[in-house]
């Protein structure tokens, strides 16, 4: 059976006062889930050893972005092994907001999978289309290219540490949330070119992301190849994330 997982992606938000209300909340609310769902954190990275200190390692860890390079001269950034020493289970690679904003690429994104495999931590590579390349028809292409070059350097047992995101950028903090049938379309696809790659595309969690709300997560993890989230806006309210964490149908 797949890994079931919810991870709440807190952007470059939070303050000590956030996590000092929200982690205890989540934590409190969250027991009973392990069957259910992993239920992941990943707050800016400032902040990581406050979220563990206080879930008291009751929450999975991540961090949102990692360097490419695995050490030294490169003044501001925070590799792969460092977010393991902090207690950090997952990294976060290739987000659109990485890909537009700060110019990231596939093969920048494909690197970023190499030291977080080499770390021996989860990579969770984010696809996603724009809405001018979904109306011209190219959502498929676009989202199977990206998979195709953001994994190209993994083989072998390293399968085991991927993990990948689909989350349309037109939805992306914009209240618009592709239909269950369209999201399962799109997932059903990438697990195709993870076969095609001779992945275990079988094994592979593949999380759906954008505008996620507990008003809309239960239709979507119903679909057969959708196995939990990546939330962005909603993981800061400790209601409506747990709310989330529990939409996975009964048995599944």
């Amino acid at each position: 059976m797949r890994r079931k997982i919810v991870a709440g992606n807190w952007k470059m938000n939070g303050s000590k006062d956030l996590v000092q209300q929200l982690v205890g909340v989540i934590c409190d609310r969250a027991v009973g889930l392990d069957d259910a769902a992993e239920v992941v954190v990943i707050p800016p990275a400032p902040y990581v050893p406050l979220v563990q200190q206080q879930s008291d390692g009751k929450l999975a860890l991540g961090v949102q972005n990692v360097s490419e390079w695995q050490s030294g001269a490169y003044t501001g950034e925070v590799s792969a092994d460092m977010a393991k020493d902090l207690g950090c289970g997952f990294v976060l690679v290739g987000h659109s907001e990485r890909r537009q904003l700060f110019g990231e690429s596939d093969d920048v994104a494909a690197r970023k999978v190499e030291r977080v495999l080499e770390s021996g931590l989860t990579a969770v590579l984010c696809v996603g289309e724009t809405l001018e390349q979904r109306e011209a028809g190219e959502a498929e292409q676009v989202v199977a290219e990206q998979v195709r070059r953001g994994l190209a350097g993994v083989a072998g047992d390293q399968w085991e540490g991927v993990v990948v995101a689909y989350e349309p950028v037109w939805a992306i903090g914009t209240g618009k949330t592709a239909t269950a049938e369209d999201a399962q379309a799109m997932h059903a696809e990438i697990r195709s070119v993870l076969k095609a790659m001779d992945a275990p595309a079988e094994e592979i969690s593949v999380l759906y992301g954008g505008s996620v709300k507990a008003d809309n997560a239960a239709a979507l993890f119903s679909e057969p190849d959708i196995d939990g989230g990546l939330i962005g806006g909603a993981s800061l309210k400790a209601d409506e994330f747990i709310s989330i964490c529990r939409s996975f149908p009964a048995g599944n």
